[in-house]
């Protein structure tokens, strides 16, 4: 392959090669490495297309002075700041002007004799780390090179403290634990069909009564209104948003005051439906919606109404929630507005790509004609976050009250779907044309095509970071601690060119120390623990940053193990880590256990052509054997419990409190357990590498909330937790 390929991918952050899951170095073919270019808008289709990239690079570089964005640690200064100093400036008297975030000025000269160091060289730019010693806070300051006493160039300045926040009570070896529930998964006897808000707030106060403090959810994210059925919470249409499915519709106060709403509500075949769609064993997403967004539009027509007729407090509290929120808000409801006007009309319309191209530019005078033409329709799609934001920062608050450590645990999906809000209104940020995934590797030989469009790193450094700050800022604005889906992808992405299959992808490298430091930033300024969901191939960069950074390690007990299968004692496990059984994305403790997982697996073809599903199995009894093994050495094995794995093939109650007992009782942090594990659940919430031809996401709790609490298991469980968790280690 030639030079100049070779120069221009690694100038925008993609590896030549990598080491696959069996060790083996892969290199990446240059059609692969030409189609990721592509996909991040440089043009690289031939070697004059090539030569003609790698100059516009150069010369953008030498026009950028100063990133769009320097980020520093609190703890290292003098700070040393890139610069790209032209030539002109070299032997002028230059100093730092610092506008910082409080108001106040600072002014710092910069030693020439640095400076001075290659000025007779040909290039137009000195490429050059200049020194910055100046008392700051932590914050984003403005930061200006001047030169004889006149600006040169301009940037912000990230100041960020040296790790991320960690709630008092986990200093000094504190250890907690609490649970993670699928939202949509609950039941009760007075939501519509999926769990919602209040069910997550009365599931909190039942884990608080038990002695939890803290509760996870799975991402929150914004949806599709139109399309309730994509369900997946890590394919959002924004991650900026909130899925408004989960609001409450009886709890919104207009509910009260609206007759139309309560006759509704209160008829016949409402109730009727009502009654079946809570009866159903799978959320029936299209059957909730069917159910909630009438209501709901009624509720906004009565709150208008309110409004027009006289003083509101709540339509006042309305506008400034939709100030404060800005052209992200008003994006997120023109999409949705336009998505369900686009639907209407032909339902083969499933996002923005789709819609007639003068709509495609949210900027586009057709676009701004329909936000005129359409004010209370727009205004609706607002307001349903405004309640659904309202209904989240309550449940936050109810965690709080209750007296939890940490409250209210949320999950950062990894992207967004194409077609949706946030991709139409960033689509310069994000490369359509290609999706995060995974190579292939033991668990899904044929790798994975996530079909989620990556962030542009060169967009991204260009943008200021403000995409990646203002996505931390909306999911831990209620959030006592944040997971981070696949955290590697601070550090690099596998991309999968449009039409490839995952075997042909490259990684994309990312500025992984920006990313860091603006995350703990923005950590300490929300008081929000972090924990990235380090799983899989991890390369050793990662896993040492975010252990200096204080983001906790994400450890699953079906992968704890040694070369040999044996799997960890708890007193081996990281005191800087969230400890669990399993994961949405792998069977429950229960399927594990009877092997159901292998045989879900078989019927999708992710154990590869020609799978011995026997030979799994039997290696499943052997590891079943491992794990008994290692309960009988922490003498945690329940009475009565024989070593051989082919005499248990079923995992009983005590045998599952005994495997939650045992990761308990490490080091962790945090130790967090499932809902489905506590109750015996079979079958997992999501099997990777399908859609439509798995329940994925629909699976509800056998336990509704009204029965918790007398079931006893759960709260059983979190004693025999609790005991463990206060052991010293």
């Amino acid at each position: 392959m030639n030079d100049s390929l070779h120069r221009l991918a690694r100038a925008y952050g993609i590896g030549l090669e990598y080491v696959d899951a069996w060790g083996r170095p892969r290199h990446i073919g240059e059609d692969v490495l030409r189609a990721v270019l592509g996909a991040m808008h440089v043009d690289a289709h031939d070697d004059a297309a090539v030569t003609r990239a790698l100059d516009q690079f150069e010369q953008a570089r030498f026009r950028q002075c100063l990133p769009p964005m320097s980020v520093v640690r609190r703890g290292t200064r003098p700070w040393k700041i890139a610069v790209n100093l032209p030539v002109r400036f070299a032997r002028q008297a230059l100093a730092w002007r610092v506008r910082a975030e409080d108001g106040a000025e600072h002014r710092s000269p910069i030693e020439g004799a640095g400076v001075q160091a290659g000025v007779a060289s040909r290039a137009p730019c000195l490429a050059l780390e200049l020194p910055l010693d100046v008392a700051l806070p932590c914050g984003y300051h403005a930061l200006e090179l001047c030169a004889d006493g006149t600006i040169a160039a301009a940037g912000m300045l990230a100041v960020a403290p040296d790790a991320c926040h960690r709630p008092p009570a986990l200093h000094d070896g504190g250890r907690l634990f609490g649970l993670a529930v699928q939202l949509y998964g609950l039941r009760s006897a007075h939501n519509f069909g999926i769990g919602d808000f209040t069910d997550l707030a009365d599931f909190i106060a039942l884990c608080g009564a038990a002695g939890a403090d803290v509760v996870g959810v799975n991402p929150l994210h914004a949806l599709f209104p139109h399309a309730p059925q994509q369900a997946s919470p890590y394919s959002p249409s924004s991650r900026m948003f909130v899925n408004v499915l989960y609001v409450d519709v009886l709890a919104i106060p207009e509910f009260a005051q609206c007759a139309k709403a309560r006759e509704h509500v209160a008829s016949a075949a409402f109730r009727a439906t009502l009654a079946a769609v809570r009866a159903a064993p799978l959320v029936d997403y299209a059957g909730v919606a069917a159910l909630k967004l009438p209501v709901l539009a009624l509720l906004y027509a009565q709150a208008r109404d309110d409004a027009r007729t006289g003083a509101s407090e709540r339509w006042v509290a309305f506008d400034a929630y939709k100030t404060e929120c800005g052209e992200a808000l008003r994006r997120q409801a023109l999409f949705d507005a336009l998505q369900a006007h686009f639907f209407a009309r032909d339902r083969t319309i499933w996002g923005w790509p789709a819609w007639p191209p003068p709509y495609r530019d949210p900027a586009s005078p057709a676009v701004e004609a329909f936000a005129d033409e359409n004010v209370e329709r727009v205004d609706y799609f607002a307001w349903l976050q405004w309640q659904a934001d309202l209904q989240r920062d309550a449940v936050a608050a109810r965690a709080r009250e209750a007296g939890f450590a940490i409250g209210l645990y949320s999950d950062l999906a990894v992207s967004i779907d194409r077609g949706g809000a946030e991709a139409w209104a960033n689509q310069s940020l994000y490369a359509t044309a290609a999706s995060v995934g995974a190579p292939p590797d033991v668990f899904n030989v044929r790798g994975q095509d996530w079909g989620l469009p990556p962030m542009i790193p060169a967009r991204l450094r260009d943008a200021a970071y403000a995409p990646f700050i203002a996505t931390l800022r909306a999911n831990m604005r209620s959030a006592g601690a944040l997971r981070i889906d696949h955290v590697m992808g601070l550090l690099r992405l596998y991309w999968v060119p449009a039409g490839a299959t995952p075997a042909d992808g490259a990684y994309v490298h990312y500025p992984l120390s920006d990313l860091l430091g603006l995350l703990a930033l923005e950590s300490e300024r929300h008081r929000c623990l972090v924990i990235g969901e380090d799983l899989g191939t991890v390369p050793d960069a990662v896993r040492a940053a975010l252990a200096a950074n204080d983001v906790l390690s994400y450890r699953v007990l079906l992968f704890e193990r040694d070369a040999n299968g044996v799997f960890n004692a708890p007193a081996t496990y990281p005191e800087a880590a969230l400890a669990t059984a399993s994961t949405h994305d792998l069977p429950t403790l229960a399927g594990w256990w009877a092997g159901h997982d292998i045989a879900v697996r078989a019927e999708h073809g992710h154990l590869g052509a020609n799978a011995d599903v026997d030979a799994a199995m039997a290696q499943r009894i052997r590891d079943r054997g491992q794990l008994l093994a290692a309960l009988a050495t922490e003498e945690l094995l329940p009475a009565g419990t024989p070593l051989d794995p082919s005499a248990v093939p079923t995992l009983t109650p005590p045998l599952a409190q005994a495997l939650h007992a045992f990761l308990a009782r490490s080091p962790c942090a945090l130790f967090v357990a499932q809902p489905e594990d506590v109750f015996g659940v079979v079958e997992q919430a999501n099997l990777p590498g399908t859609t439509t031809e798995h329940p994925n996401w629909r699976r509800k709790l056998p336990v509704t909330l009204d029965d918790m609490e007398t079931d006893g298991r759960l709260q059983s469980l979190a004693a025999r937790i609790a005991r463990e968790r206060a052991t010293p280690k």
